[in-house]
């Protein structure tokens, strides 16, 4: 459900133990993608509007890198969802 909106998301998937995977967009599935696959996070200079950046919003379990092959694995299957 889109948290603004409160409509249903197309681009949804459970992963992790139960948890919605959700995107907007292929761009937002892009920026998921290339926070779960780094190994190396590093905050960036700038901030958002409210201090906080996008990715610094992110809930735990999308963050631990126990997560990451199967989040990574949802993404793909999102991905694939819109070139279908």
């Amino acid at each position: 459900m889109d948290p603004f909106f409160r409509v249903p998301l197309w681009l949804t998937t459970e992963c992790c133990g139960g948890h919605t995977l959700w995107a907007f967009n292929r761009r937002h599935l892009d920026l998921l993608h290339n926070y779960v696959a780094a190994k190396v996070r590093e905050r960036a200079g700038g901030y958002e509007r409210g201090g906080m950046t996008l990715v610094a919003r992110l809930p735990r379990w999308v963050k631990q890198a126990s997560n990451r092959d199967e989040l990574l694995a949802a993404i793909a299957e999102l991905r694939a969802s819109i070139d279908a």
